[in-house]
């Protein structure tokens, strides 16, 4: 696969010694042993995954790919296919939540037309970069959604985009989506991926009804049966339900580990780009934050066969990389702390005995 397997070779594993001598100095703070909670945990893994005992903070950036999906057309979604392009312009205009976060916090913000169905070079869109596979997927119960020439490709512009941050002198990135569908598509892969069950796996997203869930439920599950036989591999189970945002999600995650940069993932259809990339290659999630737990319903399964631990909960649903912006915020925080607290030594504050 080219840049692809050029990537994932040269992932390296996390640094101990960073880990060991950010612990040091966690421990040599003017408070009680461990009394930052799990804030230490983050900081101490922030340092193995940077190779860097001294934990140093950068900037952040957050990238979030938009494309569209067949199985949209299929009743699974409360909301009609126009809206991914739609929020697409709001990305442009700054008036999406993420916009409105990203300003907030200090972040670079990034979006990235992987494969919208309405094609907007002409318009000219402020900050969007364009690197469309093609107009949106197949639906899934209908034949495979990409081809594996487009997962490549798709990858590829994940492994670019944390590469091209990583330039600008990124420490952290979050990735996030836009696209309608896409959540029955994350669902799918997760689902290929664990074998929770499809009605476990799927939730409401952006507001279905009781009879939208049912026919959800249905697509993943007639998807499941359709491409059994595909579903060995994270390539072909990405070419047989996944989308091109998630694909790429999956590169981000592969391309800035390979830097030394922890990607912080955020909410259900990142964690299914997640999984992908840590079948993939095996280990990846050692490398990642998640950022939060999400109140869509296959979220939680999800997290816990991951063995995966979220910053925060704070029952968002939202996407975009709304919850990895505010994980971001914590991380910094955390970063802050490690940097600025007076030692014992430094405050004249007396150690425990």
């Amino acid at each position: 696969m080219g840049i692809v397997d050029e990537t994932i070779a040269s992932i390296e594993p996390l640094d101990e010694s960073a880990r060991q001598a950010a612990r040091a100095r966690l421990d040599s703070l003017t408070k009680p042993r461990g009394s930052l909670g799990y804030l230490e945990e983050i900081v101490e893994r922030y340092a193995a995954i940077r190779h860097d005992g001294r934990a140093t903070r950068g900037s952040a950036a957050i990238a979030v790919f938009v494309a569209d999906h067949g199985i949209a057309d299929e009743g699974v979604s409360a909301y009609p296919k126009a809206v991914t392009v739609e929020m697409l312009r709001n990305f442009a205009r700054g008036g999406a939540a993420i916009c409105v976060l990203a300003r907030h916090f200090g972040l670079e913000l990034v979006v990235v037309d992987v494969g919208v169905e309405t094609d907007t070079r002409a318009e000219n869109l402020p900050g969007v970069i364009y690197r469309r596979v093609a107009p949106g997927t197949v639906s899934f119960i209908r034949g495979r959604a990409m081809d594996e020439a487009q997962v490549v490709s798709a990858l590829e512009t994940g492994i670019e985009i944390a590469r091209m941050l990583g330039a600008r002198g990124a420490a952290l990135i979050g990735i996030g989506e836009m696209g309608i569908g896409n959540s029955t598509s994350a669902a799918a892969l997760l689902s290929a991926l664990s074998r929770i069950p499809a009605a476990r796996a799927a939730g409401f997203g952006s507001g279905l009804d009781q009879a939208g869930l049912k026919r959800k439920i249905a697509a993943i599950e007639r998807g499941l049966a359709l491409h059994r036989a595909s579903l060995g591999e994270g390539v072909s189970i990405l070419a047989a339900l996944g989308g091109f945002e998630i694909a790429a999600m999956a590169g981000a995650c592969l391309g800035a580990a390979a830097l030394r940069i922890p990607i912080v993932i955020d909410g259900f259809i990142a964690t299914a780009a997640a999984a992908i990339a840590e079948k993939i290659r095996p280990g990846l999630s050692r490398h990642l934050f998640f950022g939060h737990r999400s109140a869509e319903a296959g979220h939680g399964p999800a997290l816990e066969w991951m063995r995966a631990r979220p910053i925060l909960d704070l029952e968002m649903r939202l996407g975009e990389g709304t919850g990895a912006a505010i994980a971001i915020a914590t991380i910094q925080a955390a970063l802050d702390l490690f940097h600025e607290m007076a030692t014992f030594a430094e405050a004249k504050v007396s150690a425990k005995l």
